[in-house]
């Protein structure tokens, strides 16, 4: 026997979380469930994720957006890579770029004849061998060109910088006009049903109340429904992820545009750097047992492009996520379900994920209790392989001249990324488990980058005679440096096919 279907579905709270969640559960369910969003005006939104990874492409795609358009309402820009400035010691810098390094020709990881190479003196920077990385470096861009059969300008593979309260009223727009009905009001109260404490309503200051079957939480820390109401109880991740500060302030823009984000270690924390169109958005995450509030905002201020245009905004937070982010009949989407601080630009790919996932395990009223404890397995495999790639940054570090710096290095971590390292360091390989984030491109340039070496390469290699290895490696740079050459500026490409209007 079937299990009534699920009527009506009520999202709490709006911004990013919200109104991804709207936008495509409107798109999947084709108005055959009632979708009701509330939301209040009063309450604020934190807002600082407004960069992002690849994978935001592909849920642009099933809401139906159109790439220049949504650039256009967003102040949006290209982003190619993340460039990380001071991470592994003072003066260094390295790009984690996207999509492929090099090309796969023989037996084993075009990497793993890099390694040896480079410990011979006979490889450039690893960016010398990835088309995003290098473009990323000349400031250029332009979409993936499949024409030329075998071809790096192929490989391209970005993600976007854009105004996030811009794109949450752009995705407002777009499930409004698919059936969402938008509720403004303050909640007051939360309703149980006294059977089993499922939620049952939400009430508001007006004295209406919203009922429905199913509840996804886009409260944001406070967590309204998943931890106010349900007690869900939180994990704290702050001993291997210290910093609980952020200050975000937006200055004027530079003279150049840049295609990528840039994070730039401080003595206790760290800087984001994002180019929009008409601005740039930066904040400085710091741990305050170390740097106090006055000291992280000067270094914030005293490290701008330009002009501020507003005073620092302090954002308060605990890294962790949710013991469960599916209890009952609530799913905790966005900050409601964890933090997980934006140095890989994780933030909103979680929300994307997170709803993907619902989709996916969609229930009816009898909400299977397997199909619910898998959701919360799958979830938690996300956030903690996220959590390790985020600690590598820390942890791998031989910087000096700080205590916080000091203690990242000698703290121990969790099983899994020692496992991580310590395959890395002996042969050079990285195993992707599973469907995690992060695949072995991404740990290879943050590995690499922050000064971790293999102490041998897979023995493989050897099958090969050196001399065509190093014609190999010479032939893979220079057909990405010319490609790189013919590639458009990336502002140009911008006012070309997707400038904002003039403010």
């Amino acid at each position: 026997m079937q299990n009534p279907l699920i009527q009506n579905i009520v999202i709490v709270g709006g911004g990013t979380a919200g109104w991804m969640t709207a936008a495509a559960l409107s798109t999947v369910l084709r108005g055959r469930y009632n979708i009701r969003l509330v939301e209040s005006d009063e309450i604020g939104i934190v807002g600082v994720g407004e960069a992002t990874i690849p994978m935001i492409q592909r849920f642009n795609k099933v809401v139906g957006i159109d790439e220049n358009e949504f650039l256009k309402a967003t102040n949006g820009t290209f982003k190619l890579a993340i460039e990380f400035v001071n991470w592994g010691q003072l003066g260094d810098r390295y790009m984690h770029g996207f999509g492929p390094i090099g090309q796969d020709l023989w037996t084993v990881p075009f990497e793993q004849y890099w390694h040896k190479m480079r410990a011979q003196g006979k490889a450039q920077d690893l960016g010398h061998y990835a088309i995003t990385r290098a473009a990323a470096q000349a400031n250029k861009f332009m979409p993936p060109n499949t024409d030329v059969a075998n071809s790096p300008l192929g490989d391209i593979t970005y993600a976007y910088h854009f105004d996030a309260s811009l794109y949450a009223k752009f995705l407002r727009k777009l499930s409004q006009e698919r059936g969402v009905v938008r509720t403004e009001g303050k909640i007051i109260q939360v309703t149980q049903r006294a059977s089993d404490d499922h939620v049952d309503a939400v009430v508001l200051d007006s004295g209406e109340r919203v009922a429905g079957e199913l509840f996804i939480d886009c409260s944001g820390f406070r967590g309204l429904l998943i931890e106010e109401t349900l007690k869900t109880g939180y994990e704290d991740w702050s001993h291997w992820l210290p910093c609980d500060r952020a200050l975000a302030v937006p200055c004027e823009s530079a003279p150049k545009l840049l295609p990528y984000t840039r994070s730039t270690a401080h003595r206790a924390g760290w800087q984001w750097r994002i180019p929009l169109q008409n601005r740039i958005g930066n904040g400085h995450v710091f741990c305050s047992q170390f740097v106090s509030e006055d000291e992280a905002a000067a270094t914030l201020l005293s490290n701008l492009d330009g002009r501020p245009l507003a005073d620092p905004r302090l954002i308060k937070f605990n890294t962790g996520m949710r013991k469960k982010v599916w209890n009952k009949n609530v799913v905790a989407v966005g900050l409601s379900s964890g933090f997980l601080e934006p140095l890989e630009s994780t933030s909103i790919h979680l929300i994307q994920a997170a709803v993907s996932q619902l989709i996916e395990f969609f229930p009816d009223q009898g909400f299977s209790e397997i199909d619910v404890e898998t959701y919360n397995q799958q979830s938690r495999f996300q956030f903690e392989r996220i959590r390790d790639f985020i600690i590598l940054h820390y942890h791998a570090n031989q910087r000096t001249d700080s205590e916080f710096w000091k203690a990242c290095a000698h703290m121990a971590v969790p099983q899994s990324l020692q496992e991580k390292i310590a395959l890395f360091e002996s042969h050079g390989r990285i195993f992707r488990f599973n469907d995690e984030l992060f695949s072995q491109v991404g740990w290879l340039q943050v590995m690499q980058g922050q000064n971790l070496k293999p102490r041998h390469y897979n023995p493989l290699v050897d099958l090969q005679p050196q001399e065509s290895i190093h014609e190999y490696l010479e032939s893979v740079r220079t057909v990405i440096a010319k490609c790189v050459e013919v590639m458009p500026d990336h502002a140009a490409y911008i006012a070309k096919h997707c400038a904002a209007p003039a403010m």
